[in-house]
């Protein structure tokens, strides 16, 4: 029975990682920002990027911690697990005593957990536009499942 590739997970520059994400995120186009990236290699080939950034809900950004703003795959086998594990060690080792990131209602989050991950509830979703502060329209709105790896 074979186990899958062995990856192995280490630092990527932020430009190919937010490439990477552009040709390979399921339903997000982009990333803007970002402090640091991990690349997930099998061999020496990239088969997937996670990177971290200051939270995007305001209340959160105390300093205290960071946010899993984008991971992408290519569908290796793993390849999720082993990013979200490496991300939560970078965290820590980084002294960030919290880390966060958000899915979709419909994903299942095996990834998540596998890596130690644990759900934190549900967001209420909705556009960060006021009319007191514009910002550009979200790209999915909806209610997110909020996970952290503490």
């Amino acid at each position: 029975m074979s186990l899958g590739p062995v990856l192995t997970c280490r630092w990527i520059p932020l430009h190919r990682a937010r490439q990477y994400v552009v040709d390979n995120h399921r339903h997000l186009p982009k990333v803007q920002g970002g402090i640091v990236a991990l690349g997930c290699y099998d061999g020496e080939r990239l088969c997937g990027v996670a990177i971290l950034g200051r939270p995007t809900a305001r209340l959160f950004d105390t300093g205290e911690r960071m946010e899993l703003v984008r991971c992408a795959t290519d569908g290796t086998r793993n390849a999720g697990s082993a990013l979200y594990g490496a991300a939560r060690r970078l965290a820590a080792a980084m002294g960030i005593p919290n880390l966060i990131t958000y899915t979709l209602p419909e994903e299942s989050g095996a990834s998540l957990r596998g890596a130690g991950w644990r759900e934190d509830g549900a967001t209420d979703g909705g556009e960060w536009s006021r009319s007191s502060r514009a910002r550009t329209d979200a790209k999915d709105a909806r209610p997110k499942r909020r996970w952290s790896a503490k």
